[in-house]
């Protein structure tokens, strides 16, 4: 069921842009959720970190540690770490060559459980390979929830790694009689 609450807020915000736009993957599109502007917008980071709370709820995931994805997740996984007073990890993209060198940044013991909070899921790579370095480091992971699906493919291969994509909304929820 959509977020009707949380679509209005982004297409309130003007995180919903359309013309010709390249895509981090390369490929091109008619549409761009900038997750930017949602990000900087508090009406919307308040709304995406509720519904990331009430979702964490309904999966029963109370003991579950956050982990965001550098740098684009990182006001998402702040804002609902504050909301579900749950700590949180945060994944590089690769392990910094400075200070520490960590790649995963925040204390998790092993075996702890994780899920990994995303701006936006395409192919869904980015998240595959943050759950991979933390399931590297000890943790049990299995579960991506995600502000915006585009449904181009970032399920399926979440599924692959046996890793569930549980977005906020689709792209299909999100442009339904969208002005354009």
């Amino acid at each position: 069921m959509a977020n009707q609450q949380l679509i209005d807020a982004l297409r309130d915000a003007d995180a919903v842009k359309f013309g010709e736009f390249e895509l981090s993957h390369g490929g091109t599109s008619e549409y761009y959720v900038d997750k930017y502007v949602f990000e900087t917008d508090p009406d919307c980071l308040e709304q995406i970190a509720e519904a990331f709370a009430e979702r964490l709820a309904d999966l029963g995931a109370g003991d579950t540690k956050l982990a965001g994805v550098a740098l684009g997740a990182v006001p998402l996984v702040a804002a609902t770490a504050v909301e579900t007073a749950t700590p949180y990890v945060i994944v590089r993209k690769k392990a910094k060559e400075y200070g520490t060198g960590n790649q995963i940044e925040g204390d998790f013991a092993e075996g702890e459980e994780v899920v990994v909070l995303e701006d936006i899921a395409t192919t869904g790579q980015s998240a595959i390979d943050a759950v991979e370095a933390l399931r590297d480091a000890g943790a049990v992971v299995d579960r991506v929830l995600v502000v915006v699906d585009r449904e181009e493919g970032a399920r399926e291969n979440l599924a692959e790694h046996d890793i569930e994509l549980d977005a906020l909304v689709t792209a299909s929820e999100l442009l339904a009689d969208a002005d354009r």
